[in-house]
């Protein structure tokens, strides 16, 4: 896709906007991923108890889907901008460079936690032991990270389209690898529980789940914190507004509740799932779950298919976050092009990840990106929303001349300073911390705009208003008119519908391999043989979507 496609720095066109599928498939890719592994076997080694990790990811999910299905989304296709976009239309070139840069290089740290967890499935290959340290202990794991990089800088390049077609490939399969995984593991972790020989309730599964995977430890941690983790986790795409990099290509706003894909089957049930492959693995290896890593669990659990789902997990998650950061880094300079920018941003990343501290660290970091991200998601609401309702102009700002929006500006940067200090003299806990922050800058920036020019009134103002509206019906107008293609298996030929039925075959026997180990207490057979189905859904459900897009 060329950079004019990707539409940088105005609104999507209504021909480039993508149907309901694309974004299922896109949120199931990314937020079923390597960084699961990790995730998930935290919750195991902060001794978070089960019901509170169970309940807990139930509330904190739910949240971020509301904030992304009543928040982003919305937003995302009223303006049809991406993020840099519209905050430089909010806040000025000047506090977009700086906005750019920061947010950049957190996505460019978080990719690189994605690419090191790809490669520590990819270092098993080699006999390379875990990397778990804060730096690589062995060269060869350096070599494999730079190779996996390679593979996720050049999918990014790609751009939106071709991400969404990787991820919808892929994530079917992945979303079962968590299952059978979990499934494989579970005889593992009944044998370890005193009293149970089998699951044959929920009480069972509660009783093995609490004595022999998320043990309560009575510690700091609990369901409030859970709750708080799940819906920060990914604070920076839906509460900060990084997503509407993605979702201004969707033609409904409620795309936005396709995140609920995302997050019950990634960010809970493959967390779960995650948790007890870990305390399986870690039982097995006779080992604690915090000196494996994510490539140990997956390979103790599945085999050879483990270590493909790690690695495929890796991509799905850390190609979208290195194309977010290619976006903003572009937006610096326009001229620069997104493709030549990714490239940079993408060997960056690659660098970073070659030390495994950014994986072993995610969960700080991702508190911590959410409070420097956080204030400007609060001023974007603010003015779009809230502003109108008030009597405040938009983009008033940009229209008095200002370089920079210095209420934005400040408000940005006081807030960033409070929440710092907040945390740092431990009045809150990193994750309570992000709700009153919010508040804060949203009464911030009213009174500091207020005062500073938003009260007025602007001739450009109606004009621009004017245009918007244009836009906005001739958008409207187009989607009524569109002729719609029937996507149905019998507009495909027999070779492509044969195709698809074996892909989908190939998942069953996977799915019947782990049940059949589960009943038997058998995890050799699916570390063996787990590869065969899943080679051959791979196969044909490549084929059968490239033969059709080319139909």
């Amino acid at each position: 896709m060329s950079t004019a496609e990707e539409f940088e720095s105005k609104p999507v066109t209504p021909k480039q906007l993508q149907g309901p599928k694309t974004f299922a498939a896109s949120y199931a890719g990314e937020h079923v991923a390597g960084t699961e592994f990790v995730i998930g076997a935290l919750f195991v080694a902060w001794g978070v108890g089960a019901a509170d990790v169970l309940v807990g990811l139930l509330f904190g999910n739910l949240l971020a889907v509301l904030t992304w299905g009543l928040i982003t989304a919305p937003i995302a296709t009223d303006t049809r901008l991406t993020l840099y976009a519209y905050l430089e239309k909010i806040a000025g070139p000047g506090t977009i460079k700086l906005y750019s840069v920061v947010n950049g290089i957190l996505f460019c740290v978080l990719a690189g936690a994605m690419i090191t967890v790809s490669a520590s499935a990819v270092r098993i290959l080699f006999g390379i032991d875990d990397q778990v340290g804060y730096f690589p202990s062995d060269m060869r794991f350096v070599l494999v990270v730079l190779g996996v990089g390679a593979v996720v800088v050049y999918m990014a390049v790609k751009g939106f389209k071709k991400l969404a077609a990787f991820a919808e490939v892929c994530a079917p399969w992945m979303i079962l690898m968590f299952f059978v995984g979990a499934l494989v593991m579970m005889p593992t972790t009944i044998a370890a529980t005193a009293g149970v020989d089998s699951i044959n309730s929920f009480g069972d599964f509660l009783k093995v789940a609490s004595e022999s995977i998320w043990q309560d430890t009575e510690g700091e941690i609990g369901i409030l914190h859970v709750i708080a983790f799940a819906w920060v986790a990914n604070l920076a795409m839906h509460g900060s507004l990084g997503d509407m990099t993605l979702l201004r290509f969707a033609k409904s706003p409620k795309y936005g509740y396709f995140s609920a894909l995302g997050m019950f089957i990634g960010h809970y049930m493959a967390w779960v799932c995650a948790g007890i492959m870990g305390a399986g693995a870690a039982i097995i290896l006779k080992t604690s779950i915090t000196a494996i890593d994510p490539g140990s669990v997956a390979y103790t659990a599945l085999g050879a298919s483990g270590i493909l789902a790690v690695i495929i997990a890796g991509w799905t998650t850390s190609n979208p976050t290195i194309y977010r950061a290619g976006l903003a880094f572009s937006s610096l300079n326009h001229t620069w092009g997104r493709s030549k920018v990714t490239i940079v941003v993408g060997i960056i990343t690659t660098i970073i990840a070659c030390s495994p501290f950014v994986f072993s660290g995610l969960l700080g970091f991702v508190g911590y990106m959410g409070l420097l991200l956080a204030p400007v998601g609060a001023i974007i609401v603010t003015e779009h929303w809230i502003f109108p309702k008030i009597g405040l102009t938009r983009y008033w700002s940009s229209y008095k001349g200002n370089t920079t929006n210095v209420a934005a500006f400040s408000t940005w940067i006081v807030s960033m300073i409070v929440g710092i200090a907040i945390e740092q003299a431990g009045l809150l806990h990193l994750f309570f911390i992000l709700v009153p922050l919010w508040i804060f800058s949203t009464v911030m920036y009213i009174v500091l705009a207020s005062s500073m020019g938003a009260k007025e009134s602007y001739e450009e103002a109606e004009i621009a208003e004017k245009a918007e509206l244009e836009r906005k019906a001739a958008e409207v107008a187009y989607l009524a008119s569109e002729t719609r293609k029937v996507d149905t298996l019998e507009n495909t030929s027999i070779v492509i519908k044969l195709a698809k039925y074996i892909s989908w075959a190939a998942l069953v026997a996977c799915l019947y391999m782990g049940i059949m180990s589960y009943i038997n207490q058998d995890i050799e057979t699916v570390t063996n043989w787990l590869i065969v189905p899943t080679l051959i859904y791979f196969v044909t459900a490549t084929y059968a979507y490239l033969a059709k897009d080319s139909q």
